[in-house]
Order: structure tokens, then sequence, then C-alpha cells
């Protein structure tokens, strides 16, 4: 079994950049920058936010929103006074954005609850000393690959509370997962079992893993459904899956999944970056040899991810066109 990496070609520059999952609105960034004394001017190309001095406000966020959330701590570390933000995202990223600037000197409390208040100071230092939280997601695709593969993997270095929402599914669906320290060992041994899924901000689950499950539920016993809460075309890897031989009808934010009992090899597109990460686990359990394009989107989330999935037994290799 071989999952087999091209590089497509070169994208075109775009000026915001992200993958093509829908729209993606800022008007919770405005409202915050706007809430705090910023003038806020949206052009085509460009946003452009100018403030001689910030100050302090009460910002209630319409929908929950990681970068918004992010963007306003940004900004508020140095406003006079105290902001609140209510209805923040509770991601971990966003605790340790929130710890990162303490380390700095920042005031910031309640990251990672509903309610974030940020005391501003004056200046922040810039000689701290901060260690990155460990990617969840990268994780999480790690889990899935061992599930869909019925393999055993051993994932390091990890915080395993942030990958409750998954861990609970893996169990559901007839997996294994065990928790020690700052370790998981995933495994399964078996054809897994059908389930329900509606992705969710944290700490539910994730819709960064929402394609990666997607090829766990391709190959499990009976009709499982996804639903997508988050983005509005994060089903476009559905198609490509199809090529390989499953069987998914997917329509708006919602996919049914068949599930079938092996999938076979075929020429595949990542249209996004969890996408990417997908076709390459589709890519090591189907029989034959895949040839996965539009590396670029997978390069953008995972680093070194071939040689990672090599350690691990996969057939993997990537090439130049």
């Amino acid at each position: 079994m071989v999952a087999y990496l091209e590089d497509a070609k070169k994208p075109k520059l775009v000026y915001l950049v992200g993958c093509n999952l829908g729209a993606r609105p800022i008007d919770q960034h405005v409202k915050g920058f706007e809430a705090l004394g910023a003038d806020v001017e949206v052009s085509n190309e460009n946003i452009t936010a100018k403030a001689k001095k910030l100050t302090a406000n009460s910002i209630y966020m319409d929908v929950v929103s990681v970068g918004a959330t992010i963007n306003i701590m940004l900004a508020s570390v140095l406003a006079e006074g105290t902001t609140v933000i209510d209805n923040a995202a509770k991601e971990p990223y966003i605790v340790d954005v929130a710890n990162f600037l303490n380390t700095m000197g920042a005031d910031i409390r309640g990251a990672g609850t509903d309610i974030i208040k940020i005391n501003g100071v004056k200046e922040l230092k810039g000689n701290a000393s901060y260690s990155v939280v460990p990617d969840q997601i990268e994780a999480g695709t790690f889990m899935l690959a061992a599930i869909a593969s019925k393999g055993d993997v051993i994932i390091k270095n990890c915080i395993t509370k942030h990958l409750e929402s998954i861990t609970a599914k893996i169990i559901e669906i007839g997996g294994n997962v065990d928790a020690n320290g700052d370790h998981l060992r995933v495994w399964c041994n078996t054809r897994t079992n059908k389930a329900t899924i509606k992705t969710l901000p944290y700490p539910g689950f994730p819709t960064d893993l929402q394609p990666q499950m997607g090829v766990v539920l391709s190959l499990s016993k009976g009709t499982s459904i996804i639903n997508e809460s988050i983005w509005e075309s994060r089903f476009q890897y559905t198609a490509e899956l199809n090529k390989m031989g499953a069987q998914i009808t997917a329509q708006g934010k919602s996919a049914v999944f068949e599930g079938v009992d092996k999938l076979n090899a075929a020429p595949v597109y990542a249209c996004d970056l969890r996408a990417g990460a997908a076709l390459i686990i589709a890519g090591i359990v189907a029989k034959g040899k895949t040839e996965i394009y539009n590396l670029n989107y997978i390069d953008r989330g995972y680093e070194n991810i071939e040689e990672k999935f090599r350690k691990l037994g996969a057939k993997i290799e990537r090439v130049e066109e």
C-alpha cells in the first residue's frame, strides 16, 4: 500500500490566505478593534486599522471566533483600562496566546473560558522565553490514521485533555485509546462502527479533524453522518474519496458515509489543508499506489508529514513533478 505525493503547479498569489472552505467574515475582528477605539477601513485588497490610542471596552462576540478573540486580546493588552471579551473562543490556542502574553508582562485572566478579562499594561517585555503548546490537530491526525489503518501508534508530547473529544469518538466506534501523562497509545484491530458527528468549537469535535474522521467512517460498518457547523465548504474532499471507492453523499453542511470494505488507489487532489491529510491516510490504507497532488496545502499545517508516516511503516515518498 503506497501513498505517492507529487507537487502540482504553484498556486496564484492571493491577498487573504487560508483554505477555500467558504466565507471568512471579518466582522467580529472589525467590531472588536472599533470598540477599542480604532478606525478600520476595509477595501478589496487591504484592511487598515489606525488608532492614536486604544481604550478598554466590553465586547460581546456575536459568534465564537478563534481569530477574532486572539486579535482583540492582542489589541487590548496595551489599552487603557480593563477589556472584557464575552462569548470568547476557548480553544487551547487562546490559552496559549494568553500565557505567552502574560509571560511578557500582560495581565490576561479567564482564557479558556467564555469570558476573558484583559487589564491593560503600559508595556510588554521582549526578553520572555516560552514553549508553544503541542498541536492537537496534528496529534489527532495521527490518532485517526492509526484507527483507519488498524494500527498501533504511540503519540508523545501531547496534551491529552485537548484530545478528549477525538478520544471519545474513537472509543465510541470501537477503537482504543490509553492516555499516560503526555503520551497517548491509539490502536485498533477490528473494523470500526458507524457514528454521528457534529463539529463544534472547542471542546467539541474539531472541524480540522473532520476530513480525517471521514476516512475512518468511509471504512466503518453501517451508515455514518457528519454535520459540519463551522465551514460551509468542508466536504470538498469527499469527491476525492469517492474516486477511491468510498460511498459518500455530501450536500450542504452534511454528509452521509456508507461504509465500504476497502479503498482503492487513485490520483487525487488536496483541496485544502486537512483534506490533504485525510487523503494521505486514505492513500496509506488503500490498495495500490495513490498519487496526491497540491501538496502546498498539506505543507501549510504539517512539518515533514511523509517522514513521520514512514517511521510508522507507511510506504510514502514525495517526488518532484
